[in-house]
């Protein structure tokens, strides 16, 4: 039980109290869990990789978002994260293709170009076709960094290149929104659509 504790304690977000519990769990349910678990943690590392072309993580390569015959690869929007890619085709509507950079540029940290998959993009995007690239990096410091970067590189080779809107969430209240955020919003404005 120790070993599985300490096991389960090293994901992120998870102590040692959470870790403990879920340990507990495991050894209650009953053993087919168990080895499910077991399985698809197994599973996970053998056989999933990165898409060759957009760096998804995949079964298949190219990945299915690539392989889809109805999405245009002239819109490619570049996220940091698998999980921000999720987040993304949760929201629905968006119908590109999409860039798996694995990280954000952070000067601070030591993490520069060669440390995300920024190679892979503009391979991409020299092969030609693509008419617009959307920057969805997060809004914080490494995200900018990663955007503004980009930026840089992407516009002298006469592609479009947008950023996510920024501004109030749904359902809030302007007097609840921090000075930043607002600023955005106001930054941001578009005209209304009838």
């Amino acid at each position: 039980m120790t070993r599985l504790i300490k096991a389960l304690s090293r994901l992120p977000g998870i102590g040692e109290k959470t870790a403990a519990r879920l340990a507990f769990h495991i050894l209650r349910a009953p053993a087919s869990e168990a080895v499910a678990l077991a399985e698809s943690i197994t599973a996970v590392k053998e056989k999933l990789a990165l898409c060759s072309v957009c760096c998804m993580i995949t079964e298949l390569d190219p990945c299915a978002i690539c392989r889809d015959p109805e999405r245009t690869g002239e819109v490619i929007c570049v996220v940091e994260e698998v999980k921000d890619l999720y987040a993304l085709e949760k929201a629905g509507g968006f119908r590109g293709r999409y860039h798996v950079l694995h990280g954000a540029l952070s000067p601070l940290d030591g993490i520069g170009p060669e440390d995300i998959k920024y190679a892979e993009l503009m391979a991409r995007l020299n092969a030609g076709g693509v008419k617009e690239v959307i920057l969805a990096t997060n809004p914080d410091y490494k995200g900018d960094t990663t955007s503004l970067f980009f930026q840089e590189r992407i516009s002298p080779l006469g592609i479009k290149v947008t950023r996510l809107a920024r501004g109030i969430p749904v359902g809030s209240e302007l007097e609840y929104t921090d000075p930043q955020t607002l600023g955005q919003a106001l930054k941001g404005r578009r005209e209304m659509e009838e």
